[in-house]
């Protein structure tokens, strides 16, 4: 069996790089290890983590806001085992769209682990243990990433869970710690307390989602607290953890020193991931993965020290997110055909799932001033935008950072309504290079919600914002 490409993993980087593959007309198989396809995105992240999002959130309006609306509900209640349910319904879907598109470009597909025996021939071992080699010119590792393990918290998948157990939790707990006030473990944390849970969140760190803009981390704080009553314990560095029948016992150093005992029902680690290369049989073509974070190192073209072989995704260096994955799949892909395409990796949004959402593209403020990048900021908060008045999600602003002398978008940054679609407009200009003097020129439709993107670059223009 000799292809042109074999894809090892078929999560967002491994499946889009293999149709890219197959369009170029490159004979081309996919290796993964699990029965269903997507990886962990589709699967256990991405599209159930949302599913779940929007169930909850459905229910948080009902419970909090639909009287406001004129729509009055009697014996409203959560029914977890049918949102869990429909959440699953959404994960086949999705995974049986990957199948369907696999087999529409004639992509092959084997399921086992697959391990390289050299560089161009990879041993693929099913799960009864049956063996089958394949061979291939070139090989696109996408194998993804795990949740980051504590090595003084043991996770029990009972009580002490990671983000995969969390999706399937199938009453709504009455108390619930999460440790990491990162992405996952914010929006897992915002699921049950829209439905009624009390979530405490403990954070090593000084803010929540530390590596975007200091500005929606300290307001996506205040609105969670205030909206979910979500408790945060800033600067606690945990020590462990207890199990006692169905309660757990988190224990954690505040900044004096002292201290502090959390009790709950259900405690998720969320303290990042780890690029998964268990199995891969990276020893026998010679590469090596960093110390810190188990990554492949790649050139600037994502190829491995070893020529033909190429890694993506989770696996190299970079943010863990599917989108970066996708694109590092089809630059692989157009590579291997002759072509020459580009990832600018400065414009790759991040995305928040909570409610408010936040987005983030280009530099932060704090990473300008220590390039010494002399730059302006204009903002406008959702408080003064019509549209947000309507639908009564007034919390959040939007931010444009510019250039000082040259007046081109750095840097946009947005907590509010509907902020992870509303964010493209920022890379769509950012990527044309366009000015915050652009933005303000173009036209927005009104009511909307990204009349806050152009006001807030009237902002940073000449400070001439028209409804602040």
């Amino acid at each position: 069996m000799q292809y042109d490409v074999v894809v090892i993993g078929s999560g967002p980087g491994g499946y889009v790089g293999a149709i890219r593959c197959a369009q170029l007309g490159l004979k081309t198989a996919v290796i993964e290890k699990y029965k269903t396809f997507g990886g962990t995105c589709l699967n256990v992240g991405c599209i159930p983590s949302k599913a779940l999002l929007d169930s909850s959130e459905h229910f948080h309006n009902a419970a909090h806001t639909f009287k406001t609306h004129g729509i009055d509900l009697k014996d409203l209640k959560v029914d977890m085992p049918q949102m869990i349910a429909r959440k699953n319904d959404v994960v086949a879907q999705n995974t049986a769209g990957i199948q369907y598109l696999f087999k529409k470009n004639k992509i092959d597909t084997f399921e086992g682990v697959g391990s390289f025996v050299d560089k161009n021939t990879i041993k693929v071992t099913s799960a009864d243990g049956k063996t089958e080699t394949v061979t291939a010119k070139n090989v696109i590792i996408a194998s993804g990433s795990k949740p980051t393990a504590l090595p003084f918290l043991p996770v029990d998948k009972k009580r002490i869970i990671t983000s995969t157990e969390a999706l399937n939790i199938t009453e709504v707990p009455k108390q619930m710690i999460v440790i990491g006030g990162g992405v996952i473990g914010l929006e897992l944390g915002s699921v049950y307390a829209r439905l009624g849970t009390k979530v405490s969140v403990v954070e090593f760190m000084p803010s929540i989602i530390g590596t975007m803009d200091a500005g929606l981390g300290k307001e996506l704080q205040r609105v969670l607290k205030k909206s979910l009553g979500m408790e945060f314990y800033m600067g606690h560095k945990v020590t462990g953890a207890t199990t006692k029948g169905k309660k757990v016992t988190v224990t954690a150093d505040n900044a004096k020193g002292e201290q502090v005992k959390l009790e709950a029902d259900y405690c998720i680690v969320a303290v990042g991931r780890t690029a998964y290369t268990a199995g891969l049989g990276l020893e026998n073509i010679g590469i090596q993965t960093e110390e810190r974070g188990n990554k492949i190192p790649v050139n600037e073209h994502l190829e491995t020290s070893v020529p033909g072989v190429y890694a993506i995704g989770d696996v190299i260096k970079g943010a863990m997110l599917a989108h970066k994955a996708e694109d590092e799949g089809v630059y692989v892909a157009e590579r291997l055909a002759g072509q020459k395409p580009h990832i600018n990796y400065n414009l790759i949004p991040g995305v928040v799932y909570t409610w408010p959402e936040v987005a983030s593209v280009g530099y932060t403020e704090e990473q300008l001033k220590e390039k010494g990048v002399q730059y302006k900021a204009g903002s406008f908060p959702f408080k003064a935008s019509g549209r947000a008045k309507a639908s009564m999600d007034t919390d959040g602003f939007v931010k444009v950072l510019a250039d000082a002398k040259t007046d081109e978008i750095l840097g946009v940054h947005m907590i509010g309504p509907r902020a992870a679609d509303m964010i493209a407009e920022a890379v769509v200009a950012m990527e044309f290079r366009a000015s915050a003097e652009d933005i303000a020129r173009i036209c927005h439709a009104h009511p909307t919600y990204t009349e806050a993107i152009k006001e807030a670059a009237m902002a940073a223009t000449e400070n001439r914002a028209i409804h602040i």
